[in-house]
């Protein structure tokens, strides 16, 4: 039996969290979300976390991963110290979207062990998680942002699925326009979860965006640089 197979995912199906989906209205059931799960600890990002949080000492298993169905409607999933990373199977539709989330909440759990001072009370600590989760999960990908409907960035022109079709999309200019789409994206779906803080007014969230922006966006551990 695969290592991943004996991992403990525990079932919850009252519980409530907030992360962002684009899925709110549909799902899949119990039985097949616990075993999409199962198969994302098999994905190579989920397994080098894994293996960086055990080598830093961090407690990953028993009961880190729960399987839950979700109120919030806008919620994929979550994490909370001491309780470990929750999936919102109603809210999930492919094993794409379970992965994500298990990545993105990971490097949640990775930061909670690596920083034995982070307080998810204070915004600034709360905010450089976020950053981390959004930049270093892949979340941020530009191809990701085509299918949400994100393409708008600040002081640019709308850009639309025709970027894919043009020759510049190959050289050094384009890749610079896919970079800020990338940092407009974490920047905005970090500063989404800091305001759902209720430590956190609107200002004192983007205020902490701001403040930790430049140091978070750039540290990448247990990554060498951005996957």
């Amino acid at each position: 039996m695969a290592e991943e197979d004996s991992v403990p995912i525990h079932r919850d199906f009252s519980a409530s969290t907030g992360v962002e989906t684009s899925n709110p209205h549909v799902g899949m059931s119990q039985d097949e979300c616990v075993d999409r799960i199962r198969k994302s600890l098999k994905h190579p990002t989920v397994r080098f976390l894994r293996e960086h949080m055990e080598k830093a000492g961090c407690p990953v298993w028993p009961r880190l991963l729960t399987a839950a169905n979700c109120a919030d409607q806008g919620s994929a999933g979550g994490y909370a110290s001491r309780q470990g990373v929750t999936i919102c199977c109603n809210h999930m539709t492919i094993q794409d979207e379970i992965n994500q989330v298990v990545i993105h909440e990971l490097i949640h759990a990775y930061d909670d062990c690596r920083a034995k001072n982070l307080d998810w009370k204070n915004c600034a600590h709360h905010a450089c998680s976020e950053i981390r989760a959004n930049h270093l999960s892949g979340d941020c990908h530009y191809k990701r942002e085509l299918l949400r409907g994100f393409m708008k960035i600040r002081g640019h022109e709308q850009i639309g699925k025709d970027l894919l079709q043009i020759r510049e999309y190959f050289d050094g200019r384009a890749r610079v326009v896919v970079s800020l789409i990338s940092k407009e994206c974490v920047k905005r779906r970090a500063l989404k979860s800091v305001r759902n803080n209720p430590y956190c007014s609107d200002a004192a969230a983007k205020d902490a965006i701001e403040a930790v922006w430049d140091i978070c966006y750039n540290d990448t551990h247990p990554f060498d640089r951005a996957p």
